[in-house]
């Protein structure tokens, strides 16, 4: 009999991932066992450039990063993934910090500086903070995707409509602006409050700073 899972991948992580890189196997081995006896998914490399080779699960994660690896180091490797698409909280640790590299890595954005021998708990601690930072960058770039999906609906019209409305005119201000009546100016505004899903004209003007929309007047 032929088992129902049999050829097929491994189903993608659902929940959040560690993603651990130390060169020393046996540290690996200790963090991938502490991580997920609290229910984490983790993968772990031996260096950064198996990182770099692997398709890594697209949800909520954070990156705990040994500082000292063969060939880069975990600070130069930070500034790589600072210049590349993958935006991940750091965790460093490291058996040699010294102040300077804990000032250089908190400056670059890391989560935290862990010193080993470490406690457990200290880098649980650690690794919650970062993957809640990841989790609500990730909450704040799907706003905005959402917020220009919506935005990209409307017509020129209905944009010009929006950037002078949020800019603090009434309506009648607005139909002296862009040569139209009254009636229409709440037509379209009205569109533009549809579309744009805000509940009211406070909600609109957020969404206008938030998309950088700036009224041109004439």
């Amino acid at each position: 009999m032929i088992s129902r899972t049999q050829g097929r991948s491994p189903a993608p992580p659902q929940g959040p991932v560690v993603i651990v890189v130390d060169d020393d196997a046996d540290l690996r081995d200790a963090l991938t066992s502490l991580f997920r006896s609290i229910g984490l998914e983790v993968v772990s490399f031996g260096s950064a450039p198996e990182l770099l080779a692997a398709k890594l699960p697209d949800t909520p994660r954070c990156l705990v990063l040994d500082i000292r690896l063969p060939g880069v180091s975990g600070l130069d490797f930070q500034s790589q993934l600072q210049r590349s698409d993958l935006d991940l909280p750091i965790i460093f640790m490291t058996g040699h910090g010294d102040i300077p590299m804990t000032v250089r890595a908190m400056k670059a954005g890391a989560v935290d500086f862990l010193t080993k021998p470490f406690r457990d708990q200290d880098m649980l601690d650690a690794v919650s903070a970062a993957i809640e930072i990841d989790r609500t960058r990730r909450a704040e770039r799907e706003a905005a995707s959402h917020l220009r999906a919506l935005y990209a609906t409307l017509t020129e019209r209905e944009r010009q409509i929006m950037a002078l409305v949020t800019s603090g005119l009434m309506n009648k201000q607005v139909a002296g602006e862009v040569g139209l009546s009254e009636i229409t100016v709440k037509i379209h505004r009205g569109n533009v409050m549809r579309k744009m899903e805000a509940q009211s004209l406070a909600d609109l003007v957020r969404m206008a700073e938030a998309l950088g929309i700036r009224a041109a007047k004439g």
